[in-house]
Formats: structure tokens, C-alpha cells, sequence
């Protein structure tokens, strides 16, 4: 299950030689085709249903209350900017097979709070079909586009109760090379843009990455918006720095950009030290929450740049019942926050990554793992323990590396509370994956079969983390941890909107019991504290989505989990290479503008923290 693997310098090979060999400005037709072979599908009954499994498929069909039938995607990338002029898919063979129980059925994804280019149907028959989807980002260093098919091998007819399974298909693909890009200016590897009120503390950063060969420009958000650099272009000076970081990493070779600056209070109005973009994406919980990734998907598949407004109506990553935005969503670029509202914190966090970078390598605790869990959906009857099978996937893919790991479950009785999380954490780790729900002061799950939560960490008990130097990167499924927008002033905010009603519990009113009014959110929280807490953070910025039973592993927020454990494995040193290679993984199996949930899940999946880290630190 998860079969897919993108191996960049091997498959980029596909038509990287001609490109750098192409002159002339009319185009030449390429053509690849791969021959794909499908096993004798494998049926098994679960709780009076038939459950399918194949050996190949890299994911299974998600649409609540529909089958739950096999998909196989084989993922081409292409030098970038390459058009795909064509894709077919020819199938092979095939045989029916009668059921006598009616086939198992996906479940509803669930929110885990605590209160693609398009997809294009090209055809198929009556045994098997297929989808493809587009994307222009990283893999790796590299940038490609990426072309994933989707094959269908199963197909299901309800009336007859049988299922028709395909032997073989072969893919055939068409597609005309790009002209060679102009290489870089100049080299700023990394870029770091923040308020000049900022720039005197971030210069022993600066020195720091410079010493270990890392090539940085540091620029302030006045040069950004005024066209220092670059002309500036776009609406507002959200538009302009997406511009910038789009000229960067053409003219400088950019791969990471570190944004340094949070919210600077404001009450009928955010104000921020640093522009954010809020994504308008409806899903019946929230209209709108934050989204770094605006930052980082430049382009499409053939170098058209983002706007993340294509319908040019004023609002962003908008998806409702009425308006659509098409987006992309392939990371271009590497992009984390520290969210700072301070000098102070400024201090603190640039010290906390010099020192991390300096004297991690060689360490013994850095390769240690803490699992921190519970049954996130518990259901009599359901024997799946969802964060606790997902953190410990995770560890699976460190465990070859070396890793040790230490699981706090709920069903151990190893977590019964805070004490256990602070007990653990304080004791140093490389990685914590907390897998359950949160809201943006609290994170906590579920004792198996048990509605009622064990609280794992407000933040009331971050100060109590004394790990000092010994600073995890910390993965964690839950809502709103990583909301960084939260702030005293939101309590004024929602006085002067609702009145005294912004105290109820109740909707629309009842605002107060978001917790959006705290100092800082839940992950910035962590990764802010002197004394310990963490090195960098991933998190989700709005209500976030899982699977409950046996699904959890292979769709929705557990399945981005664990993709960064993966990326880790597969070679991702840097913390937002990771990051973002994660974010393919997942929107190579599930393009996200197909379906509103995976769109969101993308989109909200933030890093608070330098995307340029050594994870593991520089070795000496």
C-alpha cells in the first residue's frame, strides 16, 4: 500500500538529455510509454463485507459511502515547464469475479478538533479506467513537472454483485521539452525576509549559515514591497513578496526563504510584521485560515505563475459552493515561519538554531523517537487505535536509520496526562509525531473506546519542557496548533463584533471557546520557549481532517503525517525540504483540486521554523 516512490534523478533523465540540446523555438514531440502489470486482486471479508486489496496499488478510492476500490498512480517527472500534449492508457486482460457480500465502503473523514491541476477523466473501458493530474515543484533540489496516472484496474457492478479486474495496461505519454531556463545571477541559497526592526538580531543567523557555506541574503519587508531588489508587482504586499521569492529563486537560485514575523496585534484590523495570505477555501467549518503555501507554489506545471486567484475576483484559494479557484499547490520553493512578535523572540529563536545546528551532530538522543497517541476516533467496535497505528508508522520509517523509539499511548498507559508528555519530551528526542486533536491551546486524544480526552500539552505547559538543547522536530495531526494568528486582541476583536454573546458556547456567537484569543498558538508556543520545547514544528493552521478505522494510514491528515517521516528517510535533510516533499507525496496520490477536504488538508499544513535546518545539525 503507498507503492510510490519518485526517484528525481532517474526518472528527470526521461528527457533532460534533449532538452539541453533544443534550439529551436518549435517543439518537438516526445513519447514515452510504460507497461504496468496488476496481480490477482485479494479479497478478504471484514465485518460482513468484502474488502479488495491489490499488491501494486499505491492508495485506495476515498469517496464516503462508495467502494473502497484500488489505485495504482505511476508518476512521471519531466524537466520543468515540459507540456504534456497526450496521455492514453490502454488496458489489458481482465476476468469478473462474483461477490457474495457487498463490497466495504470508504468513511466519512472526520475533523480532528477537540469542541490538482484538475483532474482529467481521459477514458477507459468496461473493465478498468483512469485520471491524470498535473503539477509544476520540487523534487528534491530539482524542479520538474510532475504527471501522475491515476489507473483504475477494478471496476464494480453493483446490480451483477461482481468486480472486473484488469491483468496489465500500458501508459503512453506525449509531451513536447521546454526551452533551457537562464541559469541564476547570483547565489543566495536561502532568503530570509523580515521588518527591519528585526535584521541586527537575525545577523548571527546570517553568520552562522554563512560559516557552515550556506549562502543567505537577508531582506527586509520595505525592499520587498518597494521594488528594491526586483520591480515589484501585485495587489497588495502579500503579492509583492509572492513575486519576489518568484524573481529569487529564478535570479538568486533560492531554495529556502525563512519569514520572520508574526502578528503585531491590531484589533478591528490585523496588523503583522510580516504579510500573510489567508486561503478562502470553505469547507462548513471555517471560510478562511491561514496558508504559507501561497508563498511556495510559484508555478504550474509549465512555469505560469500562481496568483491563487485565477477567477481575479480579489480573494484567495477561494472554493465554495459558487467560485473555485484552480491552484497548483506543488512547493517551488522551501518556505517556514518563525512567527515572531518581538525582538525577544527574534533572540531566542536564533540562538536556539545556531545551537541546534552546531551541537546536535554525533548526538545519541537525536536518535530517539516519541510517539505520543491515542484512539483518536474512538467506535465500539473499532479495534483501530488511529494516532497510535500512525505514530508508529512513522517510526517505521526511522527505525532502519537507526532511531529508537519510546511510545506514549493511551492504550500502554504510558500517556495518562501532561506529566507523561512533559516527562518524555524533557528527556531529549530527534522527533515527536503527536497524532489526535488540538485547538490552537491544546493539544489532547482519546484511551481507547473512550469519548472522553486525555490532555497531552496546553500551552500553559510549555514552560515546564526542560529538554535545554535537546530540541525535537515535531510533527503533530490535531486543529489549529499551528494557528499563528492567535492574539489578546482577538478577545477585543469578537467583544466589538458580537458583544457579550462571543462569551457563549454556542453558535455563531460563541467565539471565546476557539481559544484564538491566547498570547501564542499551541506549536509557536513550543518552538518559542528558552529553555527547551522544540526546533521546528508542522502543524496545521486550520480545522484539520482524519479517517477513522483502517483508512487512517492512507488518506487524509495521518497520511501527511507520516509522508514527512518518509521524505526524512528518502534522503530530505534540510526541514523544509522535507516539508515539502511530504506535501508532493500526498498530492501525488490525491490531487487536491478533485476533492475540497485534500485541497484544504494541503494548504493548512504549515512549518513554523527555518526550512534551511540541518535536521540532526551540521556534522563537525
Amino acid at each position: 500500500m503507498n507503492k510510490l516512490h519518485v526517484v528525481c534523478i532517474v526518472a528527470v533523465v526521461l528527457g533532460s538529455g534533449v532538452a539541453a540540446g533544443l534550439t529551436s523555438a518549435q517543439p518537438t514531440l516526445q513519447v514515452q510509454t510504460q507497461a504496468v502489470s496488476f496481480s490477482e486482486v485479494q479479497f478478504h471479508e471484514v465485518d460482513g463485507a468484502v474488502s479488495l486489496s491489490l499488491p501494486e496499488a499505491s492508495s485506495y478510492t476515498t469517496t464516503p459511502g462508495e467502494p473502497i476500490l484500488p489505485v495504482v498512480t505511476r508518476v512521471f517527472t519531466f524537466p520543468f515547464r515540459t507540456h504534456i500534449d497526450d496521455v492514453t492508457v490502454q488496458f489489458s486482460g481482465g476476468h469478473t469475479q462474483p461477490l457474495l457480500l457487498p463490497l466495504m465502503t470508504a468513511t466519512t473523514v472526520r475533523p480532528d478538533e477537540e469542541i490538482t491541476a484538475l483532474v482529467t477523466v481521459q477514458g477507459g473501458n468496461a473493465q478498468a479506467s483512469f485520471s491524470y493530474s498535473l503539477g509544476g515543484g520540487l523534487c528534491g533540489e530539482m524542479h520538474v513537472t510532475y504527471l501522475a496516472v491515476h489507473l483504475s484496474p477494478v471496476s464494480y457492478d453493483p446490480l451483477e454483485q461482481s468486480v472486473t479486474c484488469a491483468l496489465g495496461a500500458t501508459i503512453t505519454v506525449t509531451y513536447s521539452l521546454p526551452q533551457p531556463l537562464p541559469q541564476p545571477v547570483d547565489d543566495y541559497k536561502l532568503v530570509v525576509i523580515a521588518p527591519k526592526e528585526f535584521a541586527s538580531t537575525l545577523e548571527p543567523l546570517i553568520a552562522h549559515k554563512i560559516a557552515h557555506n550556506v549562502t543567505v541574503k537577508l531582506v527586509n519587508t520595505e525592499e520587498v514591497c518597494n521594488g528594491t531588489y526586483f520591480p515589484a508587482q501585485g495587489r497588495d504586499c502579500a503579492e509583492k513578496m509572492k513575486y519576489f521569492i518568484k524573481n529569487a529563486t529564478e535570479q538568486w537560485g533560492t531554495s529556502y526563504v525563512l519569514l520572520a514575523g508574526g502578528r503585531k496585534g491590531g484589533i478591528q484590523t490585523e496588523k503583522w510584521w510580516l504579510p500573510v495570505r489567508y486561503s478562502h477555501l470553505d469547507d462548513g467549518g471555517e471560510g478562511t485560515f491561514l496558508s504559507d503555501l501561497y508563498f511556495e507554489d510559484l508555478y504550474d506545471s509549465e512555469g505560469n505563475f500562481q496568483t491563487w486567484d485565477t477567477n481575479d475576483n480579489g480573494i484567495f484559494g477561494e472554493w465554495t459552493n459558487t467560485s473555485k479557484d484552480i491552484l497548483d499547490m506543488y512547493p517551488d520553493v522551501c518556505v517556514g515561519r518563525l512567527p515572531c512578535t518581538s525582538v525577544a523572540d527574534v533572540n531566542i529563536l536564533v540562538k536556539k538554531i545556531v545551537t541546534y545546528e552546531t551541537t546536535t551532530a554525533g548526538s545519541d538522543w537525536f536518535h530517539r523517537f516519541i510517539g505520543i497517541a491515542g484512539d483518536t476516533y474512538p467506535a465500539e467496535g473499532d479495534p483501530v487505535f488511529e494516532g497510535e497505528v500512525t505514530t508508529a508508522k512513522s517510526y517505521s520509517m526511522l527505525k532502519p536509520l537507526g532511531f529508537t523509539a519510546t511510545y506514549l499511548w493511551t492504550s500502554l498507559g504510558t500517556f495518562t496526562g501532561s506529566q507523561d508528555v512533559i516527562a518524555g519530551i524533557s528527556e531529549g528526542a530527534g522527533f515527536v509525531h503527536f497524532s489526535g486533536h488540538g485547538n490552537p491551546s491544546i493539544w489532547s486524544t482519546h484511551k481507547p473506546y473512550n469519548d472522553s480526552f486525555v490532555d497531552g500539552l496546553k500551552t500553559s505547559d510549555m514552560h515546564k519542557l526542560k529538554n535545554g538543547e535537546k530540541l525535537p522536530i515535531v510533527i503533530v495531526g490535531g486543529c489549529h496548533n499551528a494557528q499563528y494568528n492567535t492574539s489578546l486582541c482577538n478577545i477585543a476583536s469578537g467583544v466589538l463584533k458580537y458583544g457579550l454573546k462571543y462569551f457563549q458556547s454556542t453558535r455563531p456567537y460563541g467565539k471565546f471557546y476557539y481559544m484564538e484569543w491566547v498570547p501564542q498558538c499551541w506549536a509557536y508556543d513550543m518552538l518559542e520557549q528558552r529553555h527547551g520545547g522544540c526546533i521546528g514544528i508542522i502543524a496545521n493552521t486550520g480545522l484539520g481532517y482524519g479517517a477513522p478505522g483502517w483508512d487512517t494510514l492512507n488518506q487524509s491528515g495521518r497520511l501527511l503525517e507520516w509522508s514527512f517521516f518518509q521524505a526524512y528517510a528518502n534522503g530530505s535533510q534540510n526541514l523544509g525540504m522535507a516539508h515539502a516533499m511530504s506535501l508532493v507525496h500526498y498530492m501525488l496520490l490525491y490531487p487536491p483540486m478533485a476533492e475540497l477536504i485534500d485541497c484544504k488538508i494541503i494548504q493548512e499544513w504549515g512549518l513554523l521554523g527555518d526550512p534551511s535546518l540541518q535536521m540532526g545539525g551540521f556534522a563537525s
